[in-house]
């Protein structure tokens, strides 16, 4: 059959066509094709650079392609947040998402960002919230520190890192389940945090399971606000164990622009539990203090808007928000 000259150029149109633009479907199907920009809204040092770094040192065995990481530090997290849904939505580039950073922030003031303007595919750990104190306190047991903030209302010092922080948030739950008073001391970050209670400065910190792990020997974790006790100090309790629904800590995560198809968020929630999978992996960043989650695509804005309730109570109960 002869076809007419028409046809056979919009054949070949089509077929051009298909070739310099690929499906959507046929991009995800081969994901990742080259490596990832990863970018943690922070300055490199501190947990989300720690953990991403452990993240990256897997990727190429387990994804055939590197993560690229990369800083974009500034409003302790917001400037990096603020910038997300401006990239390109290919999957090719990600970034690092903390709570409550992303759901308090916003709540707070104009932050260039809101917590439904952040795309989550994949929530992978969280550092546990701890109650620490110097290894030669008086305070052996949780039971000793509340029986003295009973007793002494607002004289019983712990130190944090921030207000309105995964820190800061615990310990206000803390003090309405226990019906103690205690005064919270915040610093510029974890380090300035534990120092001040190695100094002295403090009776207690409100610090985190990596605490524990960093500076063993020095410190000592009263209780850890996890469901089960961690593999790395099981000895330590839980605030559940000892009677107070505590579960609580700095929860990290990976998200995409907002323009990203939907297919294409699959295949970098999957690409992110492949890692989360790895036995050695995970021993790596339990050995950090850290605990995993298996928080998927289809199931993180769910478990954001589920802790965002509680978020809000307790920074509107310790005057953070109004």
């Amino acid at each position: 059959m002869k076809l007419s000259r028409r046809v056979i150029l919009s054949a070949a149109a089509v077929a051009a066509a298909s070739v310099l633009v690929p499906s959507t479907g046929a991009h995800a199907a081969d994901f990742p094709s080259k490596s990832i920009n990863y970018i943690i809204p922070f300055g490199p040092g501190g947990e989300s650079d720690i953990t991403a770094r452990h993240q990256q040192s897997f990727a190429k065995d387990l994804l055939g392609q590197d993560l690229v990481i990369s800083y974009k530090p500034g409003g302790g997290g917001a400037v990096g947040w603020a910038q997300l849904n401006k990239i390109k939505g290919d999957g090719y580039t990600i970034m690092g998402i903390n709570l409550p950073h992303i759901i308090v922030k916003p709540k707070q003031k104009n932050v260039g960002f809101t917590t439904e303007d952040i795309t989550g595919v994949y929530m992978f750990h969280y550092t546990p919230d701890a109650i620490v104190v110097k290894a030669d306190s008086p305070y052996k047991t949780l039971k000793d520190l509340v029986d003295d903030a009973k007793k002494n209302p607002g004289a019983v010092t712990l130190s944090g890192s921030g207000k309105g922080t995964a820190n800061h948030l615990a310990q206000v739950n803390f003090d309405k389940a226990a019906g103690t008073k205690t005064t919270y001391v915040a610093f510029k970050g974890t380090g300035a945090s534990v120092q001040a209670l190695l100094g002295g400065q403090v009776k207690a910190q409100w610090g985190y399971t990596s605490v524990g792990a960093k500076h063993a020997g020095k410190v000592r974790m009263l209780a850890v606000a996890m469901d089960e006790r961690h593999p790395k100090f099981p000895d330590v309790p839980t605030f559940k164990e000892l009677g107070y629904d505590l579960v609580s800590g700095a929860y990290r995560g990976v998200a995409v622009p907002k323009s990203t198809p939907e297919d294409v968020r699959k295949k970098v929630s999957d690409a992110i539990a492949k890692i989360n999978a790895d036995p050695e992996f995970r021993k790596r960043m339990e050995n950090d203090g850290m605990a995993l989650l298996d928080i998927d695509y289809a199931n993180i804005k769910p478990f954001i808007d589920e802790k965002s309730k509680g978020y809000i109570e307790a920074a509107k109960a310790g005057g953070v928000l109004k």
